[in-house]
């Protein structure tokens, strides 16, 4: 709930809260579910996600050794945030997302093996970019970049292999990236409802804060473009609605 000189929020964690590799070593190497990851406690897990969803923020990991783009689920698919997952510089281990189901709600644009899942430990997930190593020795090593456009609120996420040269006019990125996501994107949770329209006068960019009543808890807090905005809610209920920060 703290903005004070932010306008886009991102977690930075050694790995992400999900399992994302099946395949562990070569390709021999299925694992139902891999302890070295942030998908397990699943309760730890889930109370993590809840808590970060409430600030919109990007969630950015490494220590996989395999790039991923996400969005978690909670309670349904998609109900909270982003993560990518970069590469490894230097990869001498390989991981694989190599699932044995199609996902389901896959994107005709997507990879082949994208949509949504669950993971070894039962937690949903969608996945929206891999890079993996590929047969010929390839490692999928490279290197990972966010662009926070703070005009416009979108974030965008890129994946460049090690050995590409990224000024050059023909430089490619991994297949299935660079991926582009609105900041609001990271508490994916459908909306019950949408309180009236906010429009605020003298002030800018102001923070917004929405309280639920019932249990005085803060269901999000973020900072605003411009001075119009309409919040969205998750149930029935009364709400408060804090705008402004500091002695504003």
């Amino acid at each position: 709930s703290d903005w004070r000189g932010a306008e886009i929020k991102a977690v930075l964690s050694q790995t992400i809260f999900a399992n994302a590799a099946h395949i562990h070593g070569s390709l021999n190497g299925r694992l139902l579910a891999d302890l070295d990851s942030n998908g397990w406690p699943q309760t730890g897990r889930n109370k993590a996600l809840a808590a970060i969803r409430k600030s919109f923020s990007l969630m950015i990991g490494g220590d996989q050794h395999l790039a991923t783009v996400i969005q978690h689920g909670i309670d349904d698919w998609n109900d909270a945030g982003y993560s990518f997952c970069v590469p490894s510089i230097v990869n001498y281990y390989n991981r694989w997302w190599w699932p044995l189901e199609p996902g389901k709600n896959r994107k005709p644009e997507q990879l082949e093996m994208c949509g949504e899942f669950l993971d070894g430990f039962g937690n949903k997930l969608s996945m929206h970019a891999y890079a993996n190593p590929r047969q010929d020795n390839d490692r999928a090593a490279g290197h990972g970049i966010v662009r926070f456009n703070k005009k416009t609120r979108q974030i965008t996420l890129e994946c460049w292999p090690r050995n590409v040269d990224v000024t050059g006019p023909n430089a490619k990125q991994f297949p299935g990236w660079p991926i582009a996501i609105h900041q609001e994107d990271n508490y994916g949770k459908k909306a019950a409802a949408y309180l009236p329209t906010l429009e605020i006068s003298g002030l800018n960019d102001a923070v917004i804060q929405v309280v639920d009543e019932s249990s005085n808890e803060s269901v999000y807090t973020i900072r605003i473009k411009g001075n119009l905005w309409r919040p969205k809610v998750f149930k029935e209920s009364s709400y408060t609605i804090h705008v402004g920060e500091g002695e504003k």
